[in-house]
Parts: structure tokens; C-alpha cells; sequence
């Protein structure tokens, strides 16, 4: 009895003293590198120089480490004719920026076992299950049929063969079905008055450029996975996007068409000439497209989103951070690292770039530019870029409308970032 009462004491005590312990702080966070502000200051002279010599209208840079701010630029004009200065908080296109979200998507719907890489297309878009290869011929063109289904690890990888269409080989058939060089670049189809899987139901009638599993080829894959989503979940792409992705993290100003009352947060878009001096590009899907006005029917996975450069960084912040940001998980850690490690080994690149489950990773130091071994990042057709890299903790996100691709501004811009950074 008394061995029984002493420890029953015993217990208390450490009760108590569990209760009165104090709280244990959390550990400190990895000591942020410093950044020279003097080297910095690099990159306000050679965004302004840019304006001042007419090669953009206005650029946003935007840099995160450990998640917090290390440098904020707006420059110029977001809408030079309008008088519209340049902002934080404009609205870009962000075209193949879309793309890493789209995938983001697909991957949340196989964390929870709706389908698996593996899984052919054709169990969503019928059309694919006789998908055919254009192969030349001399002067023809022959169709094959395509040695293996198509699946879900193709699309996200850009090995499924399939181009957007503007190749010669199959330009024709393409422009006859409204895609290919009928939509603008390839890529544009924000003024189509129909939803996205009736255009992928007609691109899996068309032939395609390679084998699947055989080639890096850059194309329509990530719209048909924006069809993919909506097949599987049975929401519209734009619904699900928001209401399991941005909405969550807080991402307000990122969607696929903008309401006329935010007509003026949208930065117009600008071409260069054969001198590089830039001039207001036209209206239509070679220009400033239907993001404002227009059917606003056919959401994009491939390169249909607009955001801003703060939204962008803390969806690429999520990512960083092993799919989570304040409490909210979008992905698994594991998930996380499959999509930002190299899944096709020398298919995208003999010079040490490969290619995720969305991402371009860089697998070899000076593969591109200073980036880190294990960084990984994209562009997107106006011109805008964002990399990622966890071994210097770093987003980095540069926002400038420039239709087609002519500015040298995406490779320098993380240059002189990484060029301010101190051990």
C-alpha cells in the first residue's frame, strides 16, 4: 500500500511539474545570407535603363529568402498609352507559369487515389486511345500509330509527344482544327467559346510529333491535364484550382479571366522590334488576348492563369517548403520532391537541365546561370520567370508583358540577384 501511495505521489509530481514547465521555444531558423545593398541596387539600374531605352514598359522583380521580402521593384508602366504606372500588386499573364499549378492539381488528386501516373489519357479524353505520330516521309507525311498509350507521367513530363501543333510536319491538320497556328503562338485559347476538354477531345483526333516516352516535347501536355482534372474531380478547372489551391494560400489575385472593374491592374502587353525598342503589341491572341473581354470559357491548364509576382511567390513558397505555407498543406513532402527532381534523364537537356513532374531542374552547378544544384523553376511566353532554390533558400519571381520572347531580362534578372548575395 505505501509502495502503491508513493507512486501515486510520484506521479503527481511529475504532472505538476509537466504543467508548470515552460514552454520551449521553437528552434531558431537557418541564419538568413546577407545581401549586399549596394549590389542590389544593380538591379533598380538595370531594370530603370531598360524603361529609360524603350526595351519594356515596366517590370516587377520580386525575391524571397526564408519567406521573407528581400527585394520589391515595380519600374515603368504597366499601361504606358493609359498612363497606368507600374505597381506590386499588377496583374501579369503568366501563361506556362500556369503550368507548375496545373500540376500541382493533378498530384493532389493522386495524393488521394483518383488515379495514378500510369493511368492512361484515354480513361478521361477517349479520343486518345488511337492517338497517331506524323512521321516524314520524304515529301509526305505518314501517321503511325503510336506504340504505347499516353498517360498521365507523359503529360507532366512533355515526353507524351505531343507540340502545339505550329511544327510542319503537322501544322496544317492543326490550323484546320483551331488549334496549332489558328491559336495565336499555339498556346492561346482564352477567346475559345467552348470549355477546355472539347478542344483536347479534337487535339487527341490529331497526330503528334513523337513517340511517347521517346522525346522532350513541349506542348499542349499540361491543357490536357487541366481536362484531366476537371474529368476526375467533376469541377471545372477554375473551381478546383481555387478552392483547393489559391484560396487557401491565399492567392486573391490569381485566376484565368479578370473582372472589367480590374481592367486596369492588367499590364498591357508590348513587343520588340528588330532594334529591340518595344511598341504596343495589338489586340487578339498575338497580343494583349481575351483575359478581360471574351467568352471566358476555356480554362487553360497550360498557360491560361493571371497573376501577380507576390501571389506567385508564395505558391512557389509552398513548394519550397515541402507543400505547405502557414498551416495550409496543398502536397506531401515526398510529392514535393518528385516533382522538382529529374524524371527523364537526358530527354530535355545533354547540358544539365532536366525535367520534374512540372518543373525544369537544374542538376548540374552553371547548368543555368548560378543557380544552385537542385533549384528548379520555368518561364512563361510573355516573357515572365520564377526559380526556386532551397539550398540558397531563395524564390525568385520577374513579371514584364513582352509577346514574343525577346527580352534578355528573365536570364539576367536572377544573375544579379544571386550576384548580391554574401556568404
Amino acid at each position: 500500500m505505501r509502495t502503491l501511495l508513493s507512486i501515486a505521489f510520484a506521479l503527481l509530481l511529475g504532472t505538476t511539474a509537466a504543467q508548470k514547465a515552460p514552454v520551449q521555444p521553437a528552434p531558431p531558423p537557418a541564419p538568413a545570407a546577407r545581401f549586399s545593398t549596394e549590389r542590389l541596387a544593380r538591379i533598380d539600374k538595370m531594370l530603370q535603363q531598360y524603361v529609360d531605352e524603350n526595351r519594356i514598359g515596366g517590370a516587377v522583380g520580386f525575391v524571397l529568402q526564408d519567406g521573407h521580402v528581400v527585394y520589391e521593384r515595380a519600374v515603368g508602366w504597366a499601361d504606358r498609352e493609359a498612363g497606368v504606372r507600374m505597381a506590386p500588386d499588377t496583374i501579369f499573364r503568366i501563361a506556362s507559369q500556369t503550368k507548375a499549378i496545373t500540376s500541382v492539381a493533378i498530384l493532389s488528386l493522386m495524393e488521394e487515389g483518383k488515379l495514378t501516373l500510369t493511368d492512361p489519357v484515354s480513361r478521361y479524353i477517349p479520343s486518345f486511345a488511337a492517338s497517331k505520330v506524323a512521321v516524314r516521309n520524304g515529301d509526305a507525311v505518314d501517321l503511325v500509330p503510336a506504340k504505347r498509350a499516353i498517360n498521365i507521367r507523359d503529360l507532366l513530363t512533355h515526353t507524351a509527344g505531343i507540340s502545339y501543333g505550329t511544327d510542319a510536319t503537322v501544322a496544317a491538320m492543326y490550323q484546320a482544327k483551331g488549334l496549332g497556328p489558328a491559336a495565336g503562338y499555339g498556346w492561346f485559347t482564352a477567346d475559345k467559346d467552348e470549355p477546355i476538354c472539347v478542344t483536347m477531345e479534337r487535339l487527341g483526333t490529331l497526330p503528334f510529333v513523337a513517340q511517347p516516352g521517346e522525346a522532350w516535347v513541349y506542348g499542349y501536355n499540361t491543357d490536357v491535364l487541366g481536362c484531366v482534372v476537371e474529368k476526375v474531380s467533376g469541377m471545372p478547372l477554375d473551381q478546383f484550382i481555387r478552392t483547393r489551391i489559391t484560396a487557401p494560400l491565399g492567392m486573391k489575385d490569381t485566376q484565368f479571366f479578370l473582372a472589367p472593374t480590374e481592367r486596369a491592374r492588367l499590364a498591357a502587353v508590348y513587343m520588340a522590334g528588330s532594334d529591340g525598342k518595344i511598341t504596343r503589341a495589338p489586340d487578339g491572341p498575338r497580343g494583349q488576348g481575351a483575359y478581360v473581354d471574351g467568352p471566358r470559357k476555356s480554362f487553360a491548364g497550360g498557360a491560361g492563369l493571371l497573376s501577380t509576382a507576390q501571389d506567385y511567390a508564395r505558391f512557389l513558397e509552398m513548394i519550397r517548403r515541402g507543400g505547405a505555407l502557414d498551416g495550409v498543406r496543398i502536397l506531401s513532402p515526398r510529392t514535393v520532391a518528385l516533382m522538382t527532381s529529374n524524371q527523364v534523364g537526358t530527354l530535355h537537356s545533354q547540358t544539365g537541365l532536366g525535367f520534374g513532374l512540372g518543373f525544369e531542374t537544374t542538376d548540374r552547378y552553371g547548368a543555368n546561370g548560378m543557380d544552385s544544384v537542385g533549384s528548379y523553376g520555368w518561364a512563361g511566353a510573355y516573357s515572365s520567370t520564377y526559380r526556386v532554390d532551397p539550398d540558397a533558400r531563395l524564390v525568385i519571381v520577374f513579371m514584364v508583358q513582352i509577346l514574343p520572347n525577346t527580352t534578355d531580362l528573365g536570364r539576367k534578372f536572377p544573375t544579379l540577384v544571386y550576384q548580391a548575395l554574401e556568404p
